[in-house]
């Protein structure tokens, strides 16, 4: 499985249409394309940062997209106010969901730097290690870990389904954050939290 995301920095003021036309127009010619299995957006209302998320079937789904695919991306950031999108492209290598988001979940992204020659070891303890305890956190939903083989960057976001549960879980999963990443070897990029916009991925249990 792999996957598309597209970061735009908006305008606070204009994230609400943004999300209309994505939902609207975006997720419904979507779901027409070959090999496509759902979208996702996140919304930061305070910085404006948004990032949209296509799933696909196979790598090559995804890449036959492409093009046909740029002209919409930059619809919707010029419907978010923003400059140009930031298009990066993945490997979905864990997804793990306890049940469906609801109304008003909120998502904890982590992006991490590894040696792409320890990246296997470092999906092993985001699998074996770190998601066991991120399920027994407060209203923990869903977790997914999007990884770049070449690169060594990979992405973590953490469903929860409201956003009093996740602030009551911040500190812990602070520290389980530092351990694992101590334990893979890797460099914590950056950590921001997120509004669940649009939730429509289809993506099956991969673990």
């Amino acid at each position: 499985m792999y996957a598309r995301s597209t970061t735009i920095r908006a305008l606070p003021m204009s994230i609400d249409a943004g999300i209309a036309r994505m939902r609207d127009e975006v997720m419904p010619m979507l779901a027409e394309l070959d090999g496509c299995i759902g979208l996702s957006m996140l919304a930061d209302r305070e910085s404006g940062r948004c990032i949209a998320t296509s799933a696909w079937r196979t790598e090559e789904a995804m890449r036959a997209t492409d093009e046909q695919l740029r002209p919409v991306r930059d619809r919707i950031a010029a419907t978010l106010g923003g400059g140009s999108p930031e298009v990066e492209e993945w490997e979905i290598a864990v997804l793990h969901r306890d049940h469906r988001s609801v109304d008003g979940a909120r998502v904890r992204a982590t992006w991490v730097r590894i040696d792409p020659a320890n990246l296997g070891r470092a999906i092993d303890v985001y699998r074996l290690a770190l998601l066991p305890g991120l399920e027994d956190l407060a209203g923990f939903c869903s977790a997914s870990l999007l990884v770049d083989r070449t690169s060594g960057r990979t992405v973590s976001s953490v469903t929860y389904d409201s956003q009093e549960a996740m602030d009551s879980n911040r500190e812990a999963a602070a520290s389980m954050r530092a351990a694992t990443a101590k334990d893979a070897g890797a460099e914590v990029v950056d950590v921001c939290e997120f509004e669940l916009a649009v939730a429509h991925l289809r993506v099956p249990e991969l673990t």
